[in-house]
């Protein structure tokens, strides 16, 4: 099955930001591995060299972002595309991770044999399908289908005479100077979109079906910044990362013990940012509690100026139809627009879709369950990096890689070659594997794995229990099992 092939220890699927450091974890704490990288693309850095349009940023401040072995050091914690993009390369180069990336390298299937304890993996190139070996996969490409985000069909839609364009497949050539523009959407896509291109366009509107929660925050951290200057750079980072940490979750726990409380707090600081006649209540109350649906930052304010000076305004109502000049409205206004951007939201991929199989039966993720968070049940040498909802998604990447290094060592230290989790109970209920209220998440449910009612089956997406079980508590669990494969145990027998 597998001689004369390429052969990995570990094969990472994906060199954006959860491939570039679950490389580093793997190589700094099991230094013998063989590992590459395999990125569909062209260019490392999956979301941050994918998105292109004006003003994309992290909505998470890049000392919880950044990766924890290497300091954020740049002066805005709330950074831009293209300054993350270069800390993520720089980061590669550094620790030679960018030599390990195979680009263009795109996994099309994965078979495993508990013969032999090996993936066979197909993968299509520029030059034709090639096949690797490996005895682990590790999928670092996140949920996102990067071929196509979602793009609702809205009736009329071929009748507008201007352009219609999706933020994942931004034009290069874009001109939209002196120009009218409608930002369908009210995510951190279009709350990004609007104030950056208000400052061209003659006029952004922000088109909404339902308001989101928005928060202003500031762009810098001036505690941080003020550490770098009397402390060596990883002593600041630590600290600065470890308050972040906290605020973060103190105040997500705040939004889910106090909702009402907190949602009067929220439009507190949108009103405090409006002018006193703006349509708070209209356009920035949800109908939905805080955190069932990720908050949106707004650094140093910059959505509330560009509605202060008239650059921007927004709009709550339900697309009827489009017309040669713009949209229909379900009221019946009409918004006139030269340029119409769908930022409607993303479509999730799991894996990338690859397709699965283990001894030739096809894996059907929708009767998987979770393991810790990082792996599939009756799926083995299979790992998986999907970051957390409530916080920096590098926080729960840094973390299981760890983890998955200590599985490796577990395993080499009691010359085992298969790990595989098993649920005991086949009667365990099961529930959605997010509990997260965004539409690109809810649209995908059925199609994903599924999570269980306790650990080690819930996809767990609390930082501080995380902390204590993927990096002090013991990899060896009941319902983990690790095993030798027959192949290995022959060619041992047959030594003897």
């Amino acid at each position: 099955m597998t001689a004369n092939l390429p052969f990995f220890d570990v094969l990472i699927v994906g060199a954006g930001i959860s491939g570039v450091g679950a490389a580093y974890y793997l190589q700094r704490d099991n230094p013998d591995k063989r590992y590459a990288i395999l990125e569909a693309r062209g260019n490392s850095g999956g979301t941050w060299d994918l998105f292109r349009y004006p003003g994309i940023r992290s909505d998470s401040d890049l000392h919880t972002f950044g990766f924890a072995f290497r300091p954020w050091t740049g002066k805005k914690a709330i950074a831009d595309g293209p300054a993350i993009l270069a800390y993520l390369r720089e980061t590669a180069q550094m620790f030679g991770i960018d030599k390990h990336i195979r680009f263009q390298h795109r996994v099309i299937s994965a078979h495993w044999s508990t013969e032999t304890a090996q993936w066979l993996v197909t993968v299509a190139t520029p030059d034709g399908h090639q096949q690797y070996c490996c005895n682990w996969l590790f999928c670092a490409g996140g949920y996102y289908n990067y071929q196509q985000g979602f793009a609702p069909e809205f009736a009329g839609q071929n009748a507008f005479k201007g352009q219609i364009i999706h933020p994942q497949h931004w034009p290069e050539d874009l001109d939209y100077r002196g120009k009218k523009v409608v930002v369908i959407g009210s995510g951190a896509t279009a709350v990004t979109l609007v104030p950056a291109m208000a400052q061209k366009a003659q006029h952004v509107t922000m088109l909404q079906r339902t308001p989101t929660y928005i928060m202003p925050v500031p762009a810098k951290d001036w505690i941080a910044n003020l550490l770098v200057r009397v402390l060596p750079d990883q002593w600041a980072y630590r600290i600065t990362r470890r308050k972040n940490i906290l605020k973060q979750r103190y105040f997500w726990r705040f939004c889910m013990r106090f909702p009402n409380a907190a949602k009067r707090l929220i439009r507190w600081a949108n009103r405090r940012e409006l002018p006193k006649d703006f349509a708070t209540d209209k356009h920035f109350n949800p109908p939905y509690a805080p955190w069932d649906q990720r908050l949106c930052a707004v650094p140093d304010g910059d959505l509330y100026k560009a509605l202060r000076d008239s650059k921007a305004d927004i709009v709550t109502d339900h697309i009827d139809h489009f017309t040669e000049q713009g949209i229909q409205l379900k009221s019946g206004e009409q918004l006139e627009a030269d340029i119409i951007v769908s930022a409607t939201g993303l479509n999730i991929l799991p894996f990338g879709g690859i397709e699965l199989k283990v001894d030739d039966r096809p894996v059907v993720l929708k009767e998987c369950i979770a393991f810790r968070g990082m792996m599939l049940s009756n799926v083995p040498n299979f790992a998986f990096a999907v970051g957390y909802t409530n916080a920096s998604w590098t926080l729960k990447v840094d973390l299981l890689s760890q983890h998955f290094c200590r599985i490796l060592q577990h395993m080499d230290n009691q010359q085992m070659t298969i790990c595989v989790p098993r649920v005991r109970d086949p009667d365990m209920a099961t529930r959605p594997l997010l509990d997260f209220d965004a539409g690109y998440i809810k649209r995908a449910l059925d199609d994903l794995p599924r999570q269980g009612p306790a650990r080690p089956w819930v996809m767990s997406m609390d930082y501080f229990e995380d902390v204590q079980i993927l990096k002090h508590d013991a990899v060896t669990d009941p319902e983990l099992q690790f095993s030798v494969a027959h192949a290995v145990t022959q060619d041992k027998d047959d030594a003897a």
